[in-house]
C-alpha cells in the first residue's frame, strides 16, 4: 500500500499536475492540503475517470483537505469535530485543516497545520492552540483504531537537520523551541518519523520557497510528514521524497512524500 501527501498550493490550479502526478506513482491514497477551494467547486471528474474517489473538506481561497482514494475507503471523518465534542472544538474547525478515513484497516489523518506567522503572533498562538488539540483528537482516534497514520503539511521542521541553514532557526517560524516542543508533545502519544526510519542524514527537504532561486540552491525544509504507531511504523518498507513535480513549471512550493506499507 502506497499513502503519500502532498501540500499542492491550489488544487485547480496544479490540477494537472495532480493528475500526471498520480497516474505514474500509483498510489493507493493521495492527501492533499492546500485545495483552496469551496466543496462545491472541487474538481472531482478528471480524478474520478481516473478510477479515484474524492472526499473533501474546503474552503473558499484558503486551507483545505482532500482524500484522493484509488482502494476503498471507511469512515471518513471531518474536522476535529468529527471526533471531538463542540464544545472542545471551540472555533478550531472554522479553517478547513482535518479529514481522516480508513484505508486496509488503517486509520490516516490528513492535515494542514497552521503556519503560525510569526512568533508571538496571534497566529502563533492559533498553532499552539490547534496542536494542542490534536493531540487531543489523536488519543481519542487511538482508542478505536490501534494503526495510525499521521501525515501532512505540519509546518514544522523538527529536527535542524531539516534546515538547509539551521543557524537562528530558534527564531524563525516553524521551528521555534515551542513549535517543536508543541508537535514532540503530539508524537509522545506513540508516533514515530517514518521518513527517518529510512534517512538519518540531512539535505532532504520537501518545501522550498518561491523566492531567491531556493529549489535550483536545495535551499529547503523537511516539514511534510508520516507518523505512524509502532506496529505500522515497523510496517514501513520505503518512505522517499519525489522533488519531480517541483520542477515543473508552475509547481506548487511543496513536493509529495510517499509512504509504503
Amino acid at each position: 500500500m502506497k499513502i503519500a501527501t502532498w501540500n499542492v498550493n491550489s488544487i485547480r490550479t496544479r490540477l494537472a499536475h495532480a493528475t500526471q502526478w498520480l497516474e505514474t506513482s500509483g498510489v493507493d491514497l493521495l492527501c492533499v492540503q492546500e485545495t483552496k477551494v469551496v466543496d462545491e467547486s472541487f474538481p472531482h471528474a478528471p480524478f474520478q475517470e481516473m478510477g479515484y474517489q474524492t472526499y473533501i473538506y474546503g474552503q473558499k481561497s484558503y486551507n483545505g483537505v482532500a482524500l484522493i482514494a484509488k482502494s476503498p475507503i471507511e469512515d471518513v471523518r471531518l474536522g476535529f469535530s468529527g471526533v471531538l465534542s463542540a464544545d472542545l472544538v471551540g472555533d478550531l474547525d472554522d479553517q478547513k485543516r482535518v479529514i481522516s478515513a480508513v484505508i486496509n484497516g488503517v486509520r490516516v489523518v490528513n492535515l494542514y497545520v497552521p503556519n503560525g506567522s510569526a512568533i508571538g503572533s496571534e497566529k502563533y498562538e492559533y498553532k499552539l492552540r490547534w496542536l494542542k488539540l490534536l493531540k487531543q483528537y489523536l488519543e481519542t482516534l487511538l482508542q478505536t483504531d490501534s494503526d495510525l497514520l499521521v501525515c501532512g503539511d505540519f509546518n514544522i521542521a523538527l529536527e535542524d537537520i531539516d534546515i538547509h541553514d539551521p543557524k537562528k532557526r530558534e527564531t524563525h517560524i516553524m521551528s521555534s523551541d515551542v513549535e517543536r516542543e508543541a508537535l514532540q508533545s503530539v508524537l509522545s502519544i506513540g508516533l514515530q518519523d517514518v521518513f527517518r526510519k529510512f534517512t538519518s542524514e540531512g539535505g532532504h527537504f520537501s518545501w522550498w520557497d518561491y523566492r531567491a532561486a531556493s529549489f535550483r540552491r536545495n535551499a529547503g525544509w523537511r516539514i511534510d510528514h508520516h507518523y505512524a504507531t509502532a506496529a505500522l511504523y515497523d510496517r514501513a518498507i520505503r518512505c522517499t521524497i519525489d522533488k519531480a513535480p517541483r520542477q515543473l513549471e508552475q509547481p506548487s512550493d511543496h513536493t509529495p512524500v510517499i509512504v509504503e506499507f
